[in-house]
């Protein structure tokens, strides 16, 4: 008895421990991280590139990396699909330099910051959860320059598009999602 109730509880408490994750080979692993880091790499070399070419010390955005999870380990996402990477990460940092040039209180800045830039990626029709983070590290880092929205975040999020469109492609995999 006590053996059966142990092994109906493990099933049925195993998906708060991720038993609802798919599934995954370890070649399909491999592709994915190789191409994070790969794509990684390419994205942030150029953008320091572009940075010292152009004199901005701010050449790279912290959750570039949640970015590029989302388009080489999900690139059938929505929300990994090139218009919510590029305008959502650029919206957001567009709200967030917005928002610190009105709200002097760094909690209810975040706090308005991260609410209005999911508003405004919903009207947008481009979701893309990390750009809510852009929008935090722009108060927290007190961006006050709107260049920040175009260099690094709309080139950088381009960049990694252009970048994971090709190795997708490469390696078998579509990106982005081609309507039917």
């Amino acid at each position: 008895m006590m053996r059966h109730s142990l092994k109906y509880l493990l099933k049925k408490y195993a998906f708060y421990f991720g038993g609802d994750q798919p599934h995954v080979s370890w070649l399909e692993r491999f592709r994915s991280v190789f191409g994070v880091f790969a794509g990684l790499l390419l994205v942030l070399t150029i953008s320091r590139y572009l940075g010292d070419l152009s004199g901005v010390n701010e050449w790279l955005m912290a959750s570039l990396g949640a970015s590029a999870l989302l388009v080489f380990v999900l690139p059938q996402s929505p929300m990994a699909q090139p218009w919510a990477v590029i305008a959502g990460n650029t919206l957001s940092a567009l709200v967030g330099i917005s928002v610190i040039h009105f709200v002097d209180d760094p909690l209810l800045a975040m706090s308005f910051a991260a609410s209005l830039s999911i508003l405004g990626m919903f009207i947008l029709r481009c979701l893309h959860p990390p750009a809510a983070a852009i929008a935090l590290i722009v108060v927290l880092g007190n961006v006050m320059h709107y260049r920040y929205a175009i260099f690094p975040i709309m080139i950088d999020s381009v960049i990694l598009v252009l970048v994971a469109a090709a190795y997708s492609n490469l390696t078998g995999k579509s990106y982005p999602n081609r309507p039917s």
